[in-house]
C-alpha cells in the first residue's frame, strides 16, 4: 500500500483560479493512475469557506487551523491579484502557519506570484526562485539576496520549489509526481491532461518566438505566422522582404526594431524551438532537419548545440529519463 501524502495548497480571495486548480488536478490524476490514495488534497484558507478566485470560480476551502503543519508533506501557495496576496502575507495567522508547515513538510512552494508569499514570510534567503515573467523585476528588488530565475518554467532548490505563471504549476507538480511516483507515471498524466509537453524546469517562460508574436508590429505579427507555418522552406532576408512588400534594408531595419533581433537570428530561433518539439516524438534527425529547413542533422546538430548547449541527443535523452 501507497503511503498518503498530505498536499495543502493554500488559497485567498481574488487567486489565480488555475494555480490552485492546476496542481490540484495533477496530484488527483496521480491517485486515479495508480489506483490508490498517494495524495490526500486540501485546498486550504486562513478562515475556511467559499473563497472567490479571479476568475469569477468560488473555491470551497478548508481553514488551515483543520490541517496541523506538522501533517503537511506537500505546502503550495497560490498567487493571484495583489491585494488579496498583501492581505495574506500581512495575517499573522497564514504567516505562522506557513512557516510551520514549511519547516514540517518534505518540500513546499509557491505557484506564479505565491512566491511573494513565501518572501514575505521569510522562506526564501538566498536561494534559487522563480515566479510570473512580470513579477520578476520586483521580486529580485524585494529579495536583493536570492538568485532569480527570469526565464525558468519551474526552479526546484532542495526542499523549495517555485513556478512560474499559472500553467508552469501544473508543470512543477508533474515533476514532483515523476520524483515520488516515478517517471512513467508522470508520462501518463501529462497524456491524461493533453500537455503538448513535460516541460523540463530550465524551459523558458516566454520563449523568443513567443515574445515577438506579443510584441511585433504590424506586418510583422503576419510575417511571424508565416515563418512558423512553413519553416521547410526558404526563409532567406530576400524571401521574407519580398513577403512584408519592402526593401531588403527597410526591412532588415524595421524588422530589428520591432523583434529585438535580425530576421536571420528570429528564423535560426524558430527552428530549433520547433526541433526541441519533434525531439519528443519518434522522428530520426534527418527527418527532423527537413521538417525544420536545415541541410541536414549535421548541421541540425551544429545549431542544437550552440543555442541549447547540449546535443539533440543528448536532449532527447534527458527526455526518456525525467
Amino acid at each position: 500500500m501507497v503511503t498518503t501524502r498530505a498536499v495543502a495548497i493554500l488559497t485567498f480571495p481574488r487567486c489565480q483560479i488555475l494555480d490552485v486548480t492546476g496542481p490540484a488536478m495533477v496530484f488527483e490524476a496521480a491517485n486515479d493512475l495508480i489506483d490508490d490514495r498517494c495524495y490526500d488534497i486540501h485546498i486550504l484558507s486562513v478562515a475556511g469557506g467559499l473563497v472567490s478566485s479571479s476568475s469569477a470560480v468560488v473555491l470551497s476551502t478548508r481553514s488551515i487551523v483543520e490541517l496541523a503543519p506538522e501533517c503537511i508533506d506537500t505546502l503550495l501557495i497560490a498567487g493571484g491579484e495583489a491585494a488579496g496576496l498583501d492581505a495574506l502575507i500581512a495575517d499573522p495567522r497564514a504567516r505562522d502557519w506557513a512557516v510551520a508547515g514549511s519547516k514540517a513538510a518534505r518540500r513546499y512552494g509557491s505557484v506564479c506570484t505565491g512566491t511573494f508569499a513565501l518572501a514575505g514570510y521569510g522562506l526564501i534567503g538566498t536561494r534559487h526562485v522563480t515566479t510570473h515573467w512580470s513579477a520578476c523585476e520586483r521580486l529580485a528588488r524585494q529579495l536583493p539576496n536570492a538568485k532569480i530565475n527570469r526565464d525558468a518554467v519551474f526552479v526546484n532548490d532542495g526542499r523549495l520549489w517555485t513556478s512560474a505563471g499559472v500553467t508552469s504549476g501544473i508543470d512543477m507538480c508533474v515533476e514532483m509526481v515523476a520524483q515520488d511516483l516515478g517517471v512513467s507515471v508522470a508520462h501518463r498524466i501529462a497524456k491524461r491532461l493533453v500537455l503538448a509537453e513535460r516541460r523540463p524546469s530550465h524551459q523558458r517562460q516566454l520563449s523568443p518566438v513567443l515574445r515577438a508574436q506579443f510584441e511585433a508590429d504590424a506586418p510583422f505579427a503576419e510575417l511571424i505566422e508565416h515563418i512558423q507555418n512553413d519553416l521547410s522552406a526558404c526563409l532567406s532576408v530576400t524571401r521574407l522582404a519580398q513577403h512584408a512588400a519592402m526593401s531588403e534594408r527597410t526591412f532588415h531595419r524595421r524588422f530589428t526594431q520591432s523583434i529585438g533581433m535580425s530576421p536571420a537570428r528570429f528564423v535560426q530561433i524558430a527552428r530549433l524551438e520547433h526541433v526541441r518539439k519533434l525531439l519528443a516524438t519518434d522522428s530520426s534527425l534527418k527527418e527532423i532537419a527537413s521538417r525544420t529547413g536545415f541541410s541536414g542533422s549535421a548541421s541540425l546538430s551544429s545549431a542544437f548545440k550552440r543555442c541549447f548547449g547540449l546535443s539533440p541527443e543528448r536532449f532527447r535523452a534527458s527526455l526518456k529519463h525525467r
